[in-house]
C-alpha cells in the first residue's frame, strides 16, 4: 500500500512539473525570438533589453552589444530560420538549444544561457555549438 502511495505522488509530482516545465520553455523561447526579432530590425536598443544585467554591464552600450553581434554573431543578427531545440537545466541554469539557419544557408547550432530575473527571462550568454554534419 505506501508502494502504490509514493508511487501516485511520484506521478503526480511528474506530471504537475511538466506543465511549468512547458510555461518555462514557451516563455523562453519567446524572449529569443523577441530578440532575434530585434536584431532583424537592427533594433539593438531594444535587443540589448533582453540581454540580462551581467551581458548589459560587459557591453555598456547598445551600440557595442550590436557591434559584438553583428561581428561575432552574424548569423543571430539575420537568421533566416530558426528552430528551438531541447531545453535542459544544469547546475542551476536552464540552457536552450537553438537551431538557426543563416541567410546563406548554413545550420548553426547555439546554446543560450538563460537567468529569470523578476519574472522575466534574460540571457545570459550564447555560444556556438559544433555544427552539425551536412547531409547529402
Amino acid at each position: 500500500m505506501v508502494r502504490i502511495f509514493l508511487s501516485l505522488i511520484l506521478a503526480w509530482g511528474l506530471w504537475s512539473a511538466a506543465p511549468a516545465a512547458q510555461a518555462q520553455g514557451a516563455d523562453i523561447e519567446a524572449t529569443i525570438g523577441a530578440q532575434l526579432e530585434a536584431f532583424k530590425a537592427d533594433d539593438f536598443d531594444q535587443a540589448f533589453t533582453y540581454a540580462s544585467p551581467t551581458i548589459q554591464g560587459l557591453f555598456q552600450t547598445p551600440e557595442n552589444f550590436g557591434r559584438m553581434v553583428r561581428g561575432g554573431y552574424p548569423m543571430v543578427w539575420r537568421p533566416a530560420d530558426v528552430q528551438y531545440l531541447e531545453l535542459r537545466e544544469t547546475a542551476g541554469f536552464l540552457f536552450q538549444k537553438v537551431m538557426i539557419t543563416d541567410a546563406d544557408g548554413a545550420i548553426h547550432v547555439l546554446e543560450y544561457q538563460m537567468v529569470e530575473l523578476d519574472g522575466a527571462w534574460k540571457i545570459n550568454g550564447v555560444r556556438i555549438l559544433a555544427n552539425p554534419p551536412a547531409t547529402a
